[in-house]
């Protein structure tokens, strides 16, 4: 008689979590699934703590609603999965702005990702190159190519634009810079129109009109009660036994699957496994990988992170624009990239008392000694920058939290996406059952990680030679 199969997920973050449910879902009934976390605390970026009494997000705060084709995202897939469709809510502002020469101008409408289609319209805010964007008889990209977006955008539009537009768009979720990020992994759309159109603004509108459209509909939501709801209501779902402060140390190469070294060195705990999915950042993921299977290690970890540290403060009855935040240029020369008005961009979070939550990212990758600071110096920079760039001295924080996540964004080199699938490719041919997701090689974004981590499980369902449910 076949024994039920034993697959190990290491790493409780959401990829992780989202391919122990699908497992449960789809893998044959009986199937043992355990999540080993070496932290204390399940959910990876996903993080909802506490403030004056209300649910704060310390990590990732929204999902987007739709995936590149048009249909339901993974993230909106998966919290319908787990009964927490009704509590979507989306923003009831969504106006941004640019930090430029010390005040806020709006985000011109128009780009892609702050790639501009229409050059007059972001005039406001950058003085694109003249006459430097000429058909040159052939297509911008070559069709294997890929480019930082950077020097593809200055070789175009000139500095300003890519300074004051793309640098900050970009470094707003990546927390790295336009010149050293991957057009393939970090703009695919646009990647695409590049390897036919002959000019940028040609490829942009080119990229802008495939682009599912879907007039009035959110772009974002997030769950009303805090994203750790769907963390919990995963690790339910998945009927996994879940192993907190688990670390595991290696991975052994068996006949018929996996030995698993968990623990601390003195007192190890040896357990063999049918399957592992790997959903753990580069590093780690390149150590446990480096004894079975070094040559894939090597690929893993050429992927680099940015650290970051997110400052939240409650304001006493601040006057605050009718944005849902701001981006800032790093020719600006404030320690703050990014904010957000909480308490404006979501209606449900706005309080009968007035108070108001605000959240400032601090970090950029290659800038790591500006985290260095002690808490409190950083929120007094931040709450400083806040009430300079406003305009306005701000009211002392009632509450505030600084959370700081270390190795949290990753930096996509031009090239990545080639170096990870043909690390993929090898550790697929060589070690089958040992699948990657997640942990940002796929992207960024809690629907690109649910969606890593589900693939990662059919991969595993397909390995083991079992029938799917």
């Amino acid at each position: 008689m076949r024994q039920p199969w034993r697959v190990a997920v290491v790493g409780g973050g959401i990829a992780g979590l989202a391919a122990a449910v699908r497992l449960r879902d789809r893998a044959p009934a009986g199937t043992e699934i355990t999540v080993y976390e070496q932290s204390g605390a399940l959910g990876g970026k996903l993080r909802t703590g506490e403030l004056a009494g209300q649910p704060v997000e310390f990590g990732a705060e929204s999902f987007l609603m739709r995936d590149p084709t048009g249909a339901e995202s993974a993230a909106v897939a998966l919290a319908r999965r787990l009964g927490l469709a009704e509590r979507i809510v989306h923003p009831t502002v969504g106006q941004a702005a640019l930090v430029i020469d010390g005040g806020l101008r709006p985000i011109p409408g128009g780009t892609l990702v702050g790639v501009p289609g229409d050059l007059d319209r972001v005039a406001t805010v950058a003085r694109p190159a003249a006459d430097a964007d000429t058909d040159g008889g052939r297509p911008l990209v070559g069709p294997d190519a890929d480019v930082s977006v950077g020097a593809l955008v200055r070789s175009r539009f000139g500095d300003e634009v890519v300074e004051r537009l793309v640098d900050p768009m970009l470094g707003g979720v990546y927390a790295g810079r336009a010149d050293d990020l991957s057009l393939v992994t970090t703009m695919p759309a646009l990647a695409r129109t590049a390897r036919v159109e002959h000019t940028l603004v040609g490829a942009v509108r080119a990229a802008q009109a495939a682009a599912p459209r879907a007039p009035g509909a959110p772009v974002f939501g997030t769950l009303a009660g805090g994203l750790s709801t769907l963390v919990e209501a995963a690790v339910t779902a998945s009927g996994a036994t879940v192993r907190r402060d688990a670390a595991v140390r290696e991975l052994t190469a068996t006949g018929t699957g996996w030995r698993l070294t968990v623990g601390p060195t003195r007192e190890p705990e040896l357990i063999d496994v049918d399957a592992v999915v790997l959903a753990v950042p580069a590093r780690p993921a390149a150590r446990l990988l480096a004894g079975p299977a070094p040559a894939v290690a090597t690929g893993v970890g050429a992927l680099d992170y940015a650290s970051v540290a997110l400052v939240t403060m409650v304001l006493p009855q601040p006057r605050l624009p009718e944005l849902s935040g701001f981006l800032v240029p790093s020719t600006e020369g404030l320690l703050i990239k990014a904010a957000t008005f909480f308490t404006t961009k979501w209606g449900h979070l706005r309080r009968p008392d007035g108070l108001a939550l605000v959240r400032a990212s601090v970090g950029r990758y290659g800038e790591e000694a500006h985290l260095q600071r002690p808490d409190a110096d950083l929120a007094t920079t931040v709450h400083r920058e806040l009430s300079a760039v406003l305009g306005t001295p701000l009211p002392a924080p009632v509450d505030g939290h600084v959370q700081r996540w270390g190795g949290a964004l990753p930096q996509y080199a031009p090239g990545h996406a080639d170096r990870l699938a043909a690390a993929r490719t090898a550790l697929r041919a060589t070690h089958p059952t040992l699948v990657l997701a997640g942990a940002g090689y796929d992207g960024v974004g809690i629907p690109v990680c649910v969606r890593s981590g589900e693939t990662a499980a059919e991969e595993i369902i397909t390995a083991l030679g079992g029938s799917a449910r």
